[in-house]
């Protein structure tokens, strides 16, 4: 028996074996990688600053045997911390000001701890809803651990020890050491500019380069986030000073739109802070 093969289907070169239509190399392209088919935007500007506040004066600033009694979050602010944030609120606002742009905002980041959210709502009294882009609490921004309740005269002795073991890598028992802080700013750090990159701070459209971000947080955490932004060594940071209460530190945009202490603050106030002659050399 002989049978007859009839050609019932026809494959041309540029259709599938059920008869679809190929697209082109270009139009397979955009197909399989739908993301080469978007318009890419231009990047969003930076913020004009990063402003880096230390809470104001706390119970614990003025007597440390609070922390025997009141756990580190819940240490609050004295009446002298309250009007230290308002004052301090009062200069960032006058400072923002002063660049003369009409469509300038603030975005707060802050560490959880009461005192640092109290620290937050004096901020705030100096600006109006309108001026506030948003408000984000960051658990990593928080103090460094120094165990739970605390007591005094072993913190005493412990913080002698620190200073014979180094400060940046002794560890409090059942707490951090500054080496530990770094690590969870490390973290935090990347989430910031994954933020800046992407203008998390303004809808699309209304993405201005007069936006402040303000880092509500203490005094050794503030001090590893420069150490970490500015790629500082151990024995740098070993060298910098406390912030003083209801203070602050600006890191504004400079040359190529990079980040420098140098802009708002002299030389001299950087180095009373602790800065070295190679440190004010890096500028950026």
């Amino acid at each position: 028996m002989s049978i007859t093969i009839t050609s019932c289907l026809q494959i041309k070169c540029c259709e599938d074996t059920v008869g679809r239509r190929h697209l082109s190399e270009n139009n397979s392209r955009l197909l399989t990688f739908p993301e080469k088919s978007l318009v890419i935007s231009p990047k969003p500007p930076r913020p004009r600053r990063i402003i880096l506040v230390r809470h104001g004066q706390s119970e614990g600033n003025v007597d440390e045997s609070a922390y025997t009694r009141v756990a580190d979050p819940k240490i609050k602010l004295t009446e002298k911390g309250k009007q230290e944030a308002e004052e301090c609120g009062v200069r960032i606002r006058e400072m923002i000001e002063n660049d003369g742009a009409d469509d300038w905002k603030v975005y707060f980041y802050v560490s959880p701890y009461r005192r640092t959210i109290e620290t937050l709502r004096g901020l705030g009294k100096a600006f109006t809803r309108s001026r506030i882009a948003g408000v984000r609490e960051e658990p990593r921004l928080r103090e460094q651990d120094f165990g739970n309740f605390q007591d005094r005269e072993q913190m005493k002795i412990q913080k002698a020890v620190r200073v014979e073991y180094g400060r940046f890598f002794y560890r409090f028992p059942n707490g951090e050491s500054a080496a530990d802080v770094y690590d969870r700013i490390t973290g935090f750090r990347e989430t910031l500019r994954t933020d800046i990159d992407i203008g998390r701070f303004q809808p699309p459209r209304e993405q201005s380069p007069n936006m402040n971000l303000v880092i509500v947080s203490h005094g050794l955490t503030l001090r590893v986030f420069l150490m970490r932004w500015y790629k500082w060594t151990v024995e740098q940071f070993e060298r910098l000073n406390n912030m003083q209460n209801g203070n602050m530190i600006v890191m504004q945009t400079g040359q190529g739109g990079r980040y420098s202490l140098l802009v708002h603050h002299t030389d001299q106030h950087m180095i009373e802070f602790g800065l070295t002659q190679q440190m004010l050399d890096q500028k950026w």
